[in-house]
Parts: C-alpha cells; structure tokens; sequence
C-alpha cells in the first residue's frame, strides 16, 4: 500500500515540475529538429545546400515567411526561387496582420518540412505573428524534427529577447549604439526558439558589439552575435555549431559582483567571457548564472 502511495506521490510531483516548465524550456527539451540562424549578408550556396539537407534535401518542403521585408511579395519569390534552385519544393506565404490563423493559411503548414524567415524589419514579423496558431504550428513543426531558420530579421527575431535596433538614450542619429548605458538597447519580445540568448546579426561587419555588451549586462544572459555569410546551426539542447565564410562572437556573463551603474547610467560587469567561433567550431550553452545579480 505503501509503495502504491509514494508511486503516487512521485507521479504527481514529476508532472508538477514539468507544468511548471517554461514554453522555451519544453520547446528546447523537446525539439528533434534544427534552428538555422543566418546573421545576413550573402548566402554562400553550400549554407542554403545545409539548410536543405537538414530539411530533408530532394525530399524537403520549404514555406518561406517573408512579412519582414518591405517587398515582402519580392522577397519571397527570390528566396523560394533560390531554395527551388538547390532541388527542393519550395513556396512563400503573404497575409496581413489578424489573418494568421485562417485555415486557408494553417494549411499552407501541412508537409512542410522547413520555414525560412527573411530578412528586412523583425518588428514587422512579431507584429503579424506573435500569440498567434500559425507561429504555435511552426514550433510544433520545429519539436517534430523540422528545421527553422532565417537571415538578418529573420535572426533576430528568434530570440526570446529580441533587439528591434532602437535606442532610449542616445539621440545622436549621426552614430549607434555609443555607449554602454543602462536602459539605452531596446528590446522587444521575439519568437522565444533560443530562451538561453539574445541574438544579434550583421555583428562584426557592423560592430554592434556595444548593444549586445549592453544586453549581456542588463540581462545577465549570453550574447551571440553573428556576421554576415554566416549561421549557427542550433540543435534542441541548444549547442550549436558555426557554418559559413565568417565568425561568431559569443558573450557569456561570468559576473563576480554586481554589474553597477554610475550617476551617468554607465553599466560596468567584471568577468564576461569572450569566444571568437569560426565555422565547423561547436559551442554549447553554460548552466545559467548561479546567484544571479539582478537590478543591474
């Protein structure tokens, strides 16, 4: 009797704790398939050649969701035209913002083996996305072994924190990102595949190493900036490793002490690792940071 009891008891507390898991922990736990994060710029053939294999190659069924350009129409046509060019069935979606979730729309889904983000304004993605069935569909379709991928807004917008590439503090529209101030990165809520960092593309080509530094502090959570012509091809434990002509920049907070902020809203951290990742490098995410400081 007993032991029927504590089996029980044991059964209701692991269901307790796996509840009480996080969307993105129970998509990273899940997740069978590949996240294929292009930091823009030109795609080399043998990158977009990996994100059809991954896909399934001749066998592959690519949608292309193009709403972060402004030629969304253009866009997509080119994108799915490049992924048809490599042997594969490809096709883009256009809808506007509340007609998501239309079945007409749901089932452009169905068989669908890899959706491609493009690139342009990752604002406009969440916009029409966000909270909605068809964005559900598309991380049931990652878990089930598919592959999600995108370049440039496209990158951005899969992490849980998502740059939006505005600023608070500075108001000096001759220059970005100057300082490294507290409250100056502003961030939006992004489509939460990667929950373990926060994402940044174009990096070293357009040193954007100050907003991400920022974030890292602010945030107390791992950085990854990626150049152009290259991707971070991420698996469901959230390791990944480098593809393509550039490099990754990884930026892991180690912090000692508080990060601190002075009378002119300076951040400062101590102890922030740096990794400099060029292609075929694997990398895989630390435990989160014990005794987190908060209020930086």
């Amino acid at each position: 009797m007993k032991m029927i009891r504590w089996s029980v008891l044991y059964s209701a507390v692991c269901m307790t704790l796996f509840s009480a898991c996080t969307p993105e922990q129970k998509n990273r736990e899940e997740a069978k398939g590949h996240l294929f994060i292009i930091g823009g710029g030109d795609r080399a053939p043998q990158l977009m050649e990996r994100f059809v294999s991954l896909a399934g190659g001749t066998k592959a069924k690519v949608l292309v969701v193009p709403f972060a350009s402004e030629d969304a129409e253009g866009s997509g046509a080119a994108q799915s035209e490049e992924f048809r060019s490599l042997g594969c069935t490809a096709n883009y979606i256009l809808f506007k913002k509340g007609e998501a979730d239309l079945e007409e729309n749901l089932k452009k889904l169905d068989g669908v083996t890899g959706v491609f983000f493009s690139g342009g304004d990752q604002s406009r993605l969440t916009a029409i996305l966000l909270g909605t069935a068809f964005l559900e569909r598309i991380k049931a379709l990652y878990r089930q072994g598919g592959v999600v991928g995108g370049t440039s807004a496209g990158a951005a917008v899969m992490s849980k924190i998502m740059l939006t590439g505005e600023e608070a503090v500075n108001k000096d529209s001759d220059v970005s990102f100057p300082c490294i101030k507290k409250g100056n990165v502003v961030t939006a809520e992004g489509f939460g595949f990667v929950d373990f960092a926060i994402i940044d593309q174009h990096f070293i080509q357009r040193k954007r190493e100050n907003r991400l530094i920022n974030l890292v502090i602010e945030h107390q959570m791992t950085g990854i900036g990626i150049d152009e012509s290259t991707a971070i091809i991420v698996s469901g434990d959230g390791s990944f490793e480098v593809a393509g002509l550039r490099s990754v920049m990884v930026f892991e907070p180690q912090f000692k002490t508080p990060p601190r902020t002075d009378e002119n809203g300076n951040l400062s951290a101590n102890a922030i690792r740096l990794s400099i990742l060029l292609s075929g490098d694997h990398y895989t995410p630390p435990p989160p940071l014990k005794g987190a400081f908060k209020g930086a």
